[in-house]
């Protein structure tokens, strides 16, 4: 009996762990033997077997399927799914035969990849987890597809060789692995959304300054106006007025990305912030994340970036519902039977909703057909709960056409230079967005005058604002001091947070 070990990785949400995998040969003493894949694999782990067979005959290289063999992939207790094992399975029925001549497989290197039929690397997803998880081990190599390569360079400590097929990957092997080529992270490339230009919105200078604001904070927004208003139009440039990721976020960003199976081919670091702009009719899934296996939804794929929300009253409740949690703690867990998984959602919220169901209540030159009872019905869509915790809900007016004449206002290029001499203000202050401060750190850091906090009291016993809303608004006046260049937050900075909170106002 001929037994192989060697490594693999696999992802679970959107974490790598290392398996272990375990061939066994063996010869049957009657009839032909059978092959067992033990470890809770899934479908298509199972079938894997299958494609060993063609691909390793295509690859020149000696194979019984007739023999006993036994695949063990452990951790027995957690389950594996996807053909990333392909390769490192196939490895292993191929050194158990000595006709293969294949050395002692390397123990710090581990091997994650599909297999075609003629033996063929093809990529899988949550590289970049998995290259994370082998370094974490102390392994210091990573065998993947060529496809996979640059996402997988991007993690420093651990090399990453990329065999076109199955016949190269040996050949390296008996050359000795350490002398194989090394795939590097390749050069990064900044990339903007300038063609999406805030100078394209002409009017709508106050939706556009609390924009402005909403960037420099990392604040959630809510836009409510007539249909054709710009709402969208300004939601699509919000990306390009941030400042650009960090290289801890690149890697957060990407490794969400990755795990999803959203990476485009050949991609290394992601560098642009995401704007995720599912429709109305997505799940709770689809958003949230989840599934049998759990992979992460639309407010994980927008971490660090942008989750735009259009005709926001047309999500169904419990969907919005589910927005709570990870806008509060910028995480979410999902709990199944076979344990927590933890995905990552620190993302702006931005959405956009009509004023009414019709969508023509206020406008100058068109009557709105809606009753009282259904303008409510249709706002009471959107729970209390869930709108305080969007900092920011203002008015988008409707614009006449003949506003193109107007004169342009900012570029995206000048509105980011304010937007990142006001972020890096906060981060020198007290090292995060406004908009993540606790209620310790918003204490220590607003600075309010005297006269702006007692017109913030005024405002919460009028509107009857929660604790909640009275915090947020805290935060936007004090981004919008850090905007305007001052220490203290102001009465004028106050006052207009709380004209930023339209849908607490009394009808």
């Amino acid at each position: 009996m001929d037994q192989i070990r060697l490594a693999a990785a696999h992802v679970e949400g959107v974490e790598g762990f290392l398996v272990e995998v375990e061939v066994s040969r063996s010869q049957p003493s009657t009839g032909t033997g059978r092959t067992t894949v033990v470890g809770l694999p899934d479908a298509a782990v199972r079938e894997s077997i299958d494609r060993m067979t063609p691909a390793l005959f295509a690859s020149g290289l000696s194979h019984r399927p007739g023999d006993h063999l036994v695949i063990n992939l452990a951790p027995a207790g957690r389950r594996k799914e996807g053909p990333a094992f392909d390769l490192a399975i196939a490895l292993g029925l191929a050194a158990t035969m000595r006709e293969n001549q294949l050395p002692t497989l390397p123990a710090d290197t581990a091997f994650v990849a599909e297999l075609a039929l003629d033996g063929t690397l093809r990529p899988a997803r949550g590289v970049l987890a998995c290259a994370i998880a082998a370094r974490a081990a102390g392994l210091t190599r990573l065998v993947v597809a060529p496809v996979n390569a640059a996402e997988a360079a991007v993690v420093d400590g651990i090399a990453v060789h990329a065999p076109a097929n199955l016949a190269e990957c040996c050949r390296w092997l008996r050359a000795g692995i350490e002398h194989a080529p090394r795939r590097s992270a390749g050069a990064e490339v900044e990339t903007t959304l300038d063609s999406l230009d805030l100078i394209d919105v002409r009017g709508q200078e106050h939706a556009k300054r609390a924009l402005i604001t909403a960037a420099a904070g990392g604040h959630n927004l809510l836009m409510i106006g007539p249909p054709g208003s710009g709402k969208t139009m300004l939601a699509r440039r919000l990306p390009g007025l941030l400042p650009g990721l960090t290289l801890e976020e690149a890697l957060d960003v990407t490794r969400v990305h990755s795990c999803a199976g959203m990476l485009p081919d050949g991609r290394g670091l992601m560098r642009q912030r995401p704007f995720r702009a599912p429709h109305h009719s997505v799940s709770p899934v689809g958003l949230i994340g989840g599934g049998s296996y759990p992979k992460p939804g639309e407010v994980s794929l927008a971490h660090h970036g942008v989750l735009f929300l259009d005709e926001l009253p047309e999500f169904p409740r419990l969907v919005l519902e589910m927005l709570r949690q990870p806008l509060e703690d910028g995480h979410l867990t999902i709990s199944r039977g076979g344990g927590r998984l933890r995905f990552p959602a620190r993302c702006m919220l931005v959405a956009a909703m009509n004023p009414c169901p019709c969508g023509y209540l206020g406008h100058p030159t068109r009557r709105c057909t809606d009753g009282a009872d259904f303008v409510h019905r249709y706002r009471s869509r959107i729970s209390g709960p869930l709108l305080d915790r969007i900092d920011i809900h203002l008015e988008v007016p409707f614009q006449r056409p003949d506003i193109q004449a107007a004169p342009a206002g900012a570029t995206t290029a000048q509105a980011r230079d304010q937007v990142a001499t006001a972020r890096t203000r906060m981060l020198d202050r007290q090292g995060c967005a406004n908009a993540v401060l606790d209620a310790r750190g918003l204490k220590k850091h607003l600075q309010a005058d005297d006269a702006g906090l007692r017109l913030l009291t005024q405002a919460v016993d009028e509107l009857g604002l929660s604790a909640r809303a009275y915090d947020r608004i805290c935060k936007v006046a004090r981004s919008i001091a850090d905007l305007d260049g001052r220490e203290r937050v102001t009465l004028e900075d106050l006052s207009e947070a709380i004209g930023y909170r339209v849908l607490d106002r009394p009808a």
